[in-house]
């Protein structure tokens, strides 16, 4: 099958077509998006938690999640079809996107999408074993039955944490490119299944496409219908990686790797929320990310080191988590660290734009 060589790395026809496709629908159809949403006043308006300043279109996840279920099963077409476990999350995808669509329109119970979240978990668990015969990340000496609750458990916790971390402008789109190119090249370098490349460039090129609309100041805010169903496929990756790796193993710490940041600020900032018995329910702005925007730095400025930090991670995933696990996790700890860091407490020289 003919293709090109980038990098060092060879990618065939149907991969660059299908990331092609994935970019033109995102980007297209946000433009779209942003009237429709409009006529519909379909907005997030300014309030005292907001990082935003005038009322914006949210809605763009349903151009972003359709390129990529779009450019997914048009890849699958022109080559040996989509895998079973690919498919079956795409599919599920879809359903996390509709029900966060609905959820937008008129809010549903907290138990209403807590049960979506799951149900579509387990079908991403279920869809890999009977493929992999292996879907927990631990693996032994954990038991079988402890590993999978572990692992769903994350999986859930992923899923929600994308969209906790949605809360400025360019910072999941930024994260989303990021993971996806992480996947896609490890699975390039053969180190990740080779379904997660196409996946992956789907999800980096349509990120690119809905950023042109979404780059600060935002013209449309990807909203639940994309950050939910973007942080499934996030969790499907790394449980693709995860479930076929030994524990600890270097594709393993590489996939682990990659979602680093947005793990961490959420599940730091959930923990100081508990420990000060906070209802974890509500509205806030105590994400590392908010407190660099609230202490004066712009959404650009943010994202834009969100993205530096992205790159650093996905390079120690690549090149060196493969031969070196123990350094790359501490590299990734490192970079984390010092975005945080100065994120919550680096001084600002002067006041920047928020949004």
């Amino acid at each position: 099958m003919t293709g090109v060589s980038i990098a060092g790395l060879a990618f065939d026809t149907p991969t660059l077509m299908a990331t092609g496709l994935a970019f033109l629908i995102a980007l297209l159809g946000t433009r779209l998006l942003i009237g429709w949403l409009v006529s519909r006043e379909v907005l997030d308006k300014p309030n005292e938690r907001s990082s935003h300043d005038v009322p914006t279109p949210r809605g763009g996840g349903i151009a972003v999640v359709s390129a990529i279920v779009i450019a997914a099963f048009v890849h699958g077409l022109a080559t040996d079809g989509l895998p079973v476990a690919t498919a079956v999350a795409l599919v599920a995808a879809t359903g996390l996107a509709a029900l966060s669509f609905i959820d937008d329109m008129t809010p549903l119970s907290a138990k209403a999408r807590l049960a979506g979240h799951v149900l579509a978990v387990l079908l991403g668990l279920g869809a890999i074993y009977l493929e992999t015969g292996s879907a927990g990340v631990l693996g032994s000496p954990v038991p079988i039955g402890v590993d999978l609750v572990l692992t769903a458990f994350a999986w859930v916790w992923l899923v929600n944490l994308y969209n906790f971390m949605d809360g400025i402008d360019g910072i999941s789109g930024v994260q989303t490119g990021a993971i996806g190119l992480g996947f896609a090249g490890l699975a390039a370098l053969d180190l990740a299944p080779f379904p997660l490349l196409p996946l992956g460039l789907a999800m980096t090129a349509a990120s690119i496409g809905f950023l042109v609309w979404n780059w600060s100041p935002a013209r449309i805010f990807l909203g639940d219908v994309g950050s939910v169903p973007l942080g499934y496929l996030a969790g499907f990756m790394i449980v693709s990686v995860g479930s076929d790796e030994p524990a600890i193993s270097g594709p393993w710490v590489a996939a682990m790797i990659l979602p680093a940041y947005y793990v961490a600020d959420a599940t730091i900032t959930l923990g100081r929320r508990i420990a000060k018995r906070e209802n974890i329910l509500h509205a806030h702005r105590q994400h590392f990310y908010q407190q660099a925007v609230i202490r004066g730095r712009g959404h650009a400025t943010v994202s834009a080191a969100v993205l530096l930090a992205n790159l650093g991670l996905v390079t120690t995933a690549w090149h060196v988590a493969p031969t070196d696990p123990a350094s790359a996790a501490l590299a990734a700890i490192s970079i984390v660290a010092v975005l945080m860091l100065w994120m919550r407490y680096w001084p600002t020289t002067q006041a920047e734009p928020a949004a």
